[in-house]
């Protein structure tokens, strides 16, 4: 099964139409299957006296408000709906992440296919309720979050009527970026036995390996954000991918996804021709008369293989040559 990459964009867009566009033409380039933007009313999300987080006032105005900040990321209906029609176009699939009820509306009348509900969201009841009367294939991000809350988003997803068929659950860790002593890894293996979901992981960590490692662990989604450059100032670009670090992660992905192959273990295609090379056959180790009797004195294990095999070793000990051979000759005798 192919890993279902998402290009999280989020705010990276810098409030840029264009730049929201040309991050379309990285992801769609590299080989992502979605990209995603977050889309919200930020009077109906923030409180205009809420504080930045310590990694926002980092990476942006510290003086300013998170209200102020989110405001001027803000994207509007019409922008959604030209990014929507831009992403059908590259033929990826967009996406976004509603963080209020005009946004969700939005979304829906957008004809989005995906509902990406963020880890901040995870206990917003309203919200979780009118996403799942929804009944759209939903992911849900789990960031800051514990068994029992997730358990209850889902509860709340279910009741309201999304089918449990229709979510898929990604671990995450809401710090950017995430310590790699915090990312635990095998809680993707927890998730999964407990609410038998699809699985997956957004991926705040510097670099792409532990989302390769989160593939081989099963995930089947992987979020990472996507920026034109990690050293434009916003909340999120320094724990970013820049296009090169992005086409890696996908290119990557799809070579573990080659990897992963059959259960059985058999000999493949590519090496077939290499067995000859590296195995041995049974050779004289020194001149052997006619009639003479093999002994461990007088034969010996050699590359290349295809004569008798040295697992015929019991077999040819003690029998009688048939013919003279000289030293390092391979030995061909019936068994």
């Amino acid at each position: 099964m192919s890993t279902f990459i998402i290009a999280e964009v989020g705010v990276n867009h810098n409030g840029c139409l264009k730049t929201a566009k040309e991050l379309i033409d990285t992801a769609s380039s590299c080989g992502a299957d979605a990209v995603k933007f977050q889309s919200y009313v930020t009077e109906d999300l923030v409180a205009k006296f809420a504080e930045k987080a310590n990694y926002q006032k980092l990476n942006s105005n510290s003086k300013e408000s998170q209200f102020e900040m989110l405001k001027r990321y803000e994207l509007s209906e019409e922008d959604h709906y030209h990014l929507f029609d831009y992403c059908n176009k590259k033929d990826i699939i967009f996406m976004s992440s509603p963080f209020d009820l005009k946004s969700l509306d939005m979304l829906i009348n957008l004809g989005v296919d995906i509902i990406k509900i963020p880890s901040g969201e995870i206990t917003n009841y309203p919200l979780l309720r009118e996403i799942g009367k929804s009944n759209k294939q939903t992911i849900l991000s789990t960031g800051m979050s514990t068994i029992e809350e997730i358990k209850c988003a889902i509860n709340l997803l279910t009741q309201n009527g999304t089918e449990i068929g229709n979510i898929s659950i990604l671990h995450a860790n809401t710090m950017y970026p995430t310590p790699f002593n915090d990312v635990n890894l095998n809680v993707l293996k927890s998730i999964k036995k407990k609410f038998n979901t699809k699985v997956g992981y957004s991926d705040h960590t510097q670099g792409i390996e532990v989302s390769i490692a989160a593939v081989a662990l099963g995930a089947e989604i992987i979020e990472k954000h996507i920026t034109l450059d990690r050293k434009f100032k916003g909340p999120d670009h320094s724990s970013s991918l820049d296009p090169a670090g992005f086409c890696d992660l996908v290119k990557s992905i799809r070579h573990i996804e080659s990897a992963f192959g059959s259960s059985q273990k058999q000999v493949s295609d590519s090496e077939r021709e290499n067995i000859r090379i590296a195995r041995k056959s049974v050779f004289s180790k020194r001149k052997i008369l006619k009639g003479e009797v093999f002994s461990e004195a007088n034969l010996t294990t050699k590359r290349p293989g295809g004569g008798i095999s040295p697992m015929h070793w019991e077999k040819i000990i003690g029998k009688r040559a048939t013919k003279f051979y000289n030293t390092d000759e391979m030995i061909e005798e019936d068994l």
